[in-house]
C-alpha cells in the first residue's frame, strides 16, 4: 500500500505572523485591549475574553521554570535534551527548552530568559538560565 504524501501546510494568519517575526529574530506574543491581558499561542480572538483587539508586543522574556523533564537519548542521535513549561512574566506559558547547562540541572523555579535560536533555517524560540536574576 503506498501512503500518500502531503506535505505539511503552510502557516496561514496570526500563525504565520509570529512565525515569519521568529524568522527575523523577534519573539512576539498577543495583547488584548479587551481584558489587558497578555495571550500565547497567537490567535485571532482573545480566550480571556472573547474580544478581537489583540495586538503584538515584544515581551519582557524573562520568566521561571515551571516543570521540566529530561528527554534520553542516543549521544549518536544527539544526546539528552530538556522540555521545559515556563511561565513569563506576562502571564503565559509556553512549551520550549533551556540551553546553556546540562538538561538534568534545569530546574522548577529556575529564572530563564527567552532568546531566539536558530534550527533548520527557521527561528524558535528557547530559553538560558537569567543570571541577573539569580
Amino acid at each position: 500500500m503506498t501512503v500518500p504524501h502531503h506535505p505539511e501546510a503552510a502557516p496561514q494568519g496570526v500563525e504565520a505572523q509570529y512565525r515569519q517575526a521568529l524568522d527575523q529574530g523577534r519573539f512576539l506574543i498577543q495583547h488584548c485591549a479587551g481584558c489587558d491581558r497578555a495571550v500565547f499561542y497567537p490567535r485571532m480572538i482573545c480566550p480571556h475574553c472573547g474580544a478581537d483587539a489583540l495586538a503584538w508586543i515584544e515581551p519582557d522574556g524573562r520568566g521561571t521554570v515551571y516543570a521540566t523533564t529530561v528527554v534520553r537519548r542516543k549521544p549518536d542521535a544527539g544526546g539528552d535534551y530538556n522540555v521545559a513549561l515556563v511561565d513569563l512574566r506576562e502571564g503565559v506559558r509556553l512549551m520550549s527548552r533551556v540551553e546553556g547547562v546540562a538538561p538534568e540541572a534545569v530546574r522548577i523555579g529556575m529564572p530563564v530568559r527567552a532568546q531566539v535560536a536558530r534550527q533548520d533555517g527557521h527561528g524558535l524560540v528557547v530559553f538560558v538560565p537569567n543570571k541577573e536574576a539569580q
